[in-house]
């Protein structure tokens, strides 16, 4: 198959990669983080998820951060949110989101422990807050994790993948970003992922989110974008992991998956070299070395070492 012609990058780093670092971030550092982002090119930036600060305390300044990345924002640049229920939709509304996500899982047992309930029970949560946020105007995305494998469980078979994505898009999700969350995947499990997910939701309307523990992000991106994907999530400087998946490391670097891109003449509209500036500048302020090969390559070991 030819492969797309252009790729929309959705920048995870705010959310997905800020609420599993260990060192808390400020939200003068969040909002700066947004700018930098958004001023490298990326048109949509997933700023904050409005969840319990009980269990996500990264997040518990989610009202300000997104006030802040509305007020700041670029012309064309989007800000979605993670809203896991009716009180973080509303919560979410209140503060002026514009589009929201909501995240379920493949796998019965990291459900549990995600979201302490089973799957069915997940979807029945998400109905109302899709109609809620549609009713308001507001796109919703989902998100669906443990599409290869469980931390708890194994191997997910692609056919509960595409039940739970198919449940998603019939209730109403314009987009379903289907996540390799502890990052075990290899281009063969995830193109049989994707065919499978592909018999119940058009190619054009799935995004891949890979995580790289085992080396295989940008691999497995490749064979995705060989079956038509052409959105994918990515973190700036790799940041990220998750709680509930021990081992796990961080999202695919934003900057490699720019970089394969431009390699493929596929135009993302984002500027490489600001987006290792920011690399640089948000991994010395979480005190950890930048987590994409091309920022390292870029800007030297030495720098690094220091």
């Amino acid at each position: 198959m030819k492969l797309p012609e252009t790729v929309r990058i959705v920048e995870v780093g705010p959310r997905d990669g800020l609420q599993n670092e260990k060192k808390p971030a400020s939200t003068a550092t969040k909002l700066e983080l947004i700018r930098r982002l958004a001023a490298a090119g990326l048109k949509t930036i997933e700023a904050t998820a409005f969840v319990s600060p009980k269990w996500v305390p990264q997040m518990s300044d989610n009202a300000e951060v997104l006030a802040g990345a509305l007020a700041i924002a670029a012309p064309g640049v989007h800000y979605p949110v993670l809203t896991p229920n009716l009180k973080g939709l509303e919560a979410a509304l209140a503060a002026g989101a514009k589009e929201v996500a909501v995240f379920g899982a493949a796998s019965e047992a990291f459900s549990q422990k995600n979201i302490n309930c089973s799957i069915a029970e997940s979807l029945a949560r998400f109905g109302p807050v899709v109609e809620t946020a549609r009713a308001a105007g507001v796109k919703v995305r989902g998100y669906v994790s443990c599409v290869v494998a469980c931390p708890y469980a194994g191997a997910v078979a692609p056919q509960a993948v595409a039940a739970v994505a198919a449940a998603l898009f019939d209730m109403g999700c314009y987009e379903i970003s289907l996540g390799d969350t502890i990052g075990v995947g290899t281009p063969g499990s995830i193109r049989r992922m994707l065919e499978a997910v592909a018999a119940h939701v058009p190619v054009s309307q799935l995004a891949g989110h890979y995580h790289d523990t085992c080396g295989m992000a940008i691999a497995n991106i490749y064979a995705s974008l060989d079956i038509g994907v052409a959105v994918f999530d990515a973190a700036v400087s790799g940041l990220g992991g998750c709680p509930y998946a021990a081992g796990a490391s961080g999202n695919v670097a934003t900057e490699d998956v720019v970089y394969l891109l431009e390699g493929l003449g596929i135009p993302t509209g984002v500027d490489l070299a600001a987006l290792i500036d920011c690399s640089a500048w948000i991994s010395a302020a979480l005190g950890r070395p930048p987590g994409s090969r091309v920022a390292q390559a870029r800007l030297g070991r030495s720098t690094l070492a220091g």
